[in-house]
């Protein structure tokens, strides 16, 4: 189930045999030096980043869940076929960080997000088992205000009775205030949403702008 506007021709989904973690960066300097589009992933501690990577990359581990919120302190940038990299953002919301170390962070963040050349798009992860969190809705409104590409995805949808999915539907659109955002619902166990998905990051890559 998706809405908003989305690609309605047909596409190749990328087929992927080749990935490696190339950096956890904490800095700048660290940064890939490639010109590969990039996809930054954002989303709540345990909202299903790394299980969202590890469905599009095929592979059952490569990117670690963790069972400890925040324990992702770096941006990790996965390189895909040397094509193109996803980047895996810290997740926010944890209450177990610090202050500082949340300050700390979210300068890194807001560095990558708003300075990086070969950014091409964000996608936001959001539990669509429940509304979206202030956290959530600040985020969002953060990445429009700086009008970098976005994908918003429903995660865990697998756990939402199918009769439920469209009041999960209305309950993101109204909580984030979606108008011309595409929303996506997606499951890690069913790989539902999976092709969906590339199709919109193969729509980012090859956008000139």
């Amino acid at each position: 189930v998706s809405s908003g506007p989305f690609l309605t021709e047909e596409k190749q989904i990328m087929e992927v045999h080749h990935v490696d973690l190339t950096i956890s960066a904490v800095a700048e300097e660290q940064y890939p030096k490639t010109d590969y589009p990039e996809i930054a992933l954002v989303g709540r501690s345990n909202v299903g980043k790394s299980s969202l990577t590890n469905v599009l990359i095929n592979r059952k581990n490569f990117a670690h869940t963790s069972s400890q919120p925040g324990k992702t302190q770096t941006l990790n940038f996965y390189n895909v076929e040397d094509q193109l990299f996803f980047v895996d953002v810290p997740g926010y919301g944890y209450a177990k960080v610090s202050k500082k170390q949340r300050e700390k962070f979210g300068k890194m963040i807001e560095t990558y997000l708003t300075t990086r050349p070969q950014l091409k798009g964000v996608i936001e992860l959001v539990d669509a088992r429940h509304a979206p969190s202030d956290d959530d809705v600040a985020m969002y409104q953060w990445l429009k205000y700086y009008q970098v590409p976005l994908l918003v995805v429903g995660t865990k949808i697998d756990k939402v009775k199918p009769s439920a999915r469209t009041k999960s539907i209305s309950q993101i659109t109204k909580t984030l205030g979606l108008t011309d955002t595409p929303l996506q619902l997606f499951s890690a166990e069913t790989k539902f949403g999976k092709d969906e998905v590339w199709q919109w990051i193969e729509a980012r890559m090859h956008d000139q702008k």
